[in-house]
């Protein structure tokens, strides 16, 4: 299983339900790194996404909303249900994909994750998730050159779990 994220330096990811930076070479990534592969979010993201549920992807939401049941998507209940809905699928080809909440609950089960790292600090962001470069378990093992894009400097890195926490 994998993430795969954009942060600010203080590692927020969004607010008000909505992505913090609009940028076109991160979307595309995205598409490519997750097209014909599971993504897992929570029910919120899924709420966030324009398109649902998201084209040529297997949309697994983790939600505990009895009345959520859209079409095309595989809802899990629980991290228990949901760890069982996805014995199916090779862990290689899982993308965990959002929100806040998901990302901190799945990552100690995640073998890479995909960060795009905004140079930008965003102090009134209300979502951040966990910063995987304090935490000891993860190495950096690429990163791109800086690009520039709408305004914003930013690199694509790629990060390995030294301590992937097994599936019960």
């Amino acid at each position: 299983m994998n993430f795969i994220v954009a942060v600010s330096e203080n590692f927020a990811i969004g607010k008000n339900n909505d992505l913090l930076f609009n940028i076109p070479k991160d979307l595309a990534y995205f598409k490519e790194q997750t097209l014909d592969k599971v993504v897992v979010m929570g029910e919120r993201t899924y709420h966030s996404l324009p398109f649902k549920p998201l084209k040529r992807r297997i949309n697994v939401v983790l939600s505990d909303n009895p009345d959520f049941n859209p079409e095309g998507v595989i809802v899990a209940r629980s991290l228990g249900d949901l760890f069982e809905k996805l014995k199916d699928y090779d862990s290689k080809e899982i993308f965990v994909i959002g929100g806040g909440s998901v990302y901190n609950l799945m990552m100690p089960y995640c073998e890479f994750a995909y960060i795009t790292k905004v140079r930008k600090f965003v102090p009134d962001a209300d979502t951040f998730i966990n910063n995987i470069e304090e935490m000891g378990t993860w190495d950096l093992i690429s990163e791109s050159d800086v690009i520039e894009e709408n305004g914003l400097s930013y690199t694509f890195n790629i990060y390995k779990n030294k301590e992937i926490k097994q599936v019960d």
